[in-house]
């Protein structure tokens, strides 16, 4: 059985939004290397609407590393109720009941699912208990504002599997299911 991934980059305040304005200047050799994990470890992405139409005009544009190919070449399931289709990019549009689409993805043969992004998906999929891994990268910076992490969820204990700490002063929280 495959795993869900999820890998998300948040402020001290609990930001989410606009990572490329706060996160950048925190992105250096040990970001790369613990991401690069996260997606050699994966064979297939899922996102949600807002992540897939952003990363789908930013990526496809972009060669030349291993990161990078492979990213463009990985399949993606996009979760929408508003996109008529995902035919974009290798993707492929989740219809009907996402937790049950997600948990069929999982069943299959494969390596993880990686997942970026959070919003509403992440609420679907943490009721449901499809998330296997979160990986919560906390980055040492204050937004002052913007759309929280997980905002809306109800009580969820989870279990930390591990934490990474980089040079940079990221630390990368990894948690499960609690058990």
């Amino acid at each position: 059985m495959r795993k869900l991934v999820e890998s998300t980059f948040v402020t001290l305040d609990g930001v989410i939004s606009d990572p490329h304005v706060w996160g950048v200047p925190y992105w250096d050799e040990d970001h790369q290397n613990y991401s690069a994990k996260l997606l050699f470890d994966a064979d297939a992405l899922l996102l949600g609407r807002e992540t897939y139409e952003g990363f789908a005009e930013a990526w496809p544009g972009r060669s030349g590393d291993p990161y990078t190919d492979h990213i463009n070449s990985m399949p993606k399931y996009v979760a929408s109720t508003t996109l008529k289709s995902a035919d974009a990019w290798n993707g492929t549009l989740i219809e009907g009941d996402v937790a049950t689409a997600v948990a069929e993805l999982k069943r299959q043969e494969g390596k993880n699912i990686l997942k970026f992004g959070t919003g509403s998906l992440d609420r679907a999929l943490l009721d449901a208990g499809l998330v296997d891994e979160l990986h919560l990268w906390v980055f040492p910076v204050i937004a002052g504002g913007g759309d929280r992490l997980l905002e809306g969820l109800d009580l969820t204990h989870l279990d930390l599997i591990e934490t990474t700490r980089f040079k940079s002063g990221i630390v990368v929280h990894a948690y499960g299911p609690k058990n």
